[in-house]
């Protein structure tokens, strides 16, 4: 989304179109469940992650400031509600994330040119990724998922989490070595090239 996009989004929310905040809601459900999924990897409190974080965002409209991206502000705020659901449920000890094989996956959409041993490859990969972010931290994880699933340019990550850039960095950094490492470790996907 452009953001000219972004800025007329804002003015109509600010404006107080009453159709506004239903058809904001109805374009960014899907990246707002998927960024609380990737941060709980549970259905469930996806759903409800992404029920309050709308909340919050029909009761934060006036903050919205311009110049500023709206995704980046939607995001702080799916962010935080996730990170606080999360501190509240206590659900994972030290901060690891459940078994990723018990759960379904958020993938977005399929690409439709990809054959189904390239989709075995990348299905497999992103297991082995996935896998990966459960040892790295609350703030290192959504670094990464902010930056390679859902495309925020490192200053908007910044923004999103209420740091630094050079902290935002540091995080990927981190995050990407740390992932490389249980890579390096993990067992490799099957080869589906040498089948018949």
């Amino acid at each position: 989304m452009s953001r000219r996009d972004e800025a007329r989004w804002a003015d109509r929310l600010i404006a107080g179109d009453p159709s506004a905040f239903r058809d904001f809601v109805e374009a960014y459900k899907r990246k707002v469940y998927g960024l609380a999924y990737e941060m709980t990897r549970n259905h469930s409190d996806a759903e409800d992650i992404s029920q309050v974080a709308f909340m919050k965002v029909h009761r934060s409209i006036g903050t919205i400031r311009p110049g500023r991206g709206l995704n980046t502000w939607l995001y702080q705020i799916v962010y935080n509600t996730a990170i606080d659901h999360i501190r509240k449920r206590s659900f994972y000890p030290q901060g690891a994330l459940p078994s990723l094989a018990s759960e379904p996956h958020f993938d977005g959409p399929p690409d439709p040119g990809a054959g189904p041993e390239k989709a075995a490859e990348a299905a497999c990969l992103r297991r082995r990724i996935d896998e990966a972010l459960t040892k790295v931290s609350e703030r290192e994880r959504a670094v990464f998922i902010l930056r390679h699933y859902h495309d925020l340019k490192l200053k908007e990550i910044a923004q999103s989490l209420g740091v630094t850039l050079g902290t935002a960095k540091s995080y990927l950094f981190r995050s990407l070595r740390k992932i490389q490492k249980e890579l390096s470790e993990a067992e490799a996907c099957p080869d589906h090239g040498d089948r018949p």
